[in-house]
């Protein structure tokens, strides 16, 4: 089945090109069934291309979802159209009061602000607080990930000296677990981010449940027992270059960026990576949508039950 979006969104006409079902809200009125309602709050510079690539992993999979974009703040964007915000972004006021089966916060270039010094960080709390009682199950991506912790569970934000870059083995914990359902013993994953989530602190001081993890690099992926809030620390919706131009960026701005761990062949910037993560990446949102949402969510969302009240404040 095929996502839902706006007609004349420009992942629209990128995700067919690439021979993917992609359904317009004007055809999706005359279905009749009841497809799966998510959100995207997206909070990437270039929003465009997070679209494209968060749309492309939720299409593949045999649920039809209507996707809403979110926005959070009315800031000129320097990396998106403004004519493309306004057109397609809803403010939160018009999605407060709906429930929603899905919700997806985006990481942020923010590894290395303090969550009070962020400008929207009021927002992203407000967001996080009305999921608990509105949206069956949030996916929390990168920084937002560290956000969540910070703001559920009180942890406060371990930050690394030099940014990870790079794409790295990962191991899978409790492999009969339905989030890790189908995963190899050993999958790979990209990461760009400051943030450290260590393994054991997150075992210890929560009642999360870490899935998949790297020695060096800690937990990529974790979740309540419950599914309805899922943690990944990475980025699995990367394109095959998007490591690239992140490190060209960072080089071009004078940061002396460390070259991404095993990405580029013989380790040379000149030849071109390769994605050795797509199907991992697909088959997690795969798992995500039919396992935390579409199993657990009620056919009537006025029927949604609150978040069990177990999380540490």
């Amino acid at each position: 089945m095929p996502i839902c979006i706006p007609d004349q969104l420009p992942a629209a006409e990128v995700l067919r090109n690439e021979n993917i079902f992609v359904m317009p809200e004007s055809r999706a009125a005359h279905q009749d069934i009841r497809p799966l309602e998510v959100v995207l709050l997206n909070l990437m510079p270039k929003k465009i291309e997070t679209e494209n690539q968060i749309l492309r992993l939720l299409s593949n999979s045999p649920l039809q979802v209507n996707v809403k974009l979110l926005r959070i703040n009315h800031r000129v964007s320097k990396n998106t159209p403004q004519e493309h915000i306004d057109k397609f972004y809803r403010d939160f006021e018009k999605l407060r009061e709906r429930n929603f089966d899905g919700l997806i916060i985006t990481g942020a270039p923010l590894g290395q602000v303090a969550f009070e010094d962020v400008y929207y960080w009021d927002q992203v709390k407000e967001i996080i607080d009305w999921s608990t009682t509105h949206v069956t199950s949030t996916l929390y991506l990168c920084w937002a990930a560290q956000a969540a912790l910070y703001h559920l569970y009180g942890l406060e934000k371990q930050t690394r000296e030099k940014k990870l870059s790079g794409v790295y083995w990962h191991q899978t914990k409790h492999k009969h677990n339905p989030l890790v359902r189908g995963f190899d013993d050993a999958f790979l994953a990209p990461l760009s981010r400051f943030a450290h989530f260590d393994s054991n602190l997150i075992n210890e001081e929560t009642d999360l449940k870490v899935l998949a993890d790297n020695p060096e690099a800690g937990s990529y992926l974790f979740a309540s027992e419950d599914f309805r809030q899922v943690f990944i620390t990475g980025h699995p919706e990367y394109a095959a270059d998007t490591l690239h131009n992140e490190y060209q960026r960072d080089s071009q701005e004078g940061l002396t960026p460390q070259l991404p761990e095993n990405y580029y062949p013989q380790d040379d910037c000149t030849n071109p990576p390769c994605a050795t993560w797509r199907s991992h990446g697909h088959l997690l949102y795969n798992n995500w949508l039919n396992y935390c949402v579409y199993q657990i969510t009620p056919y009537d969302l006025a029927e949604l039950k609150p978040k069990s009240d177990n999380i540490l404040k």
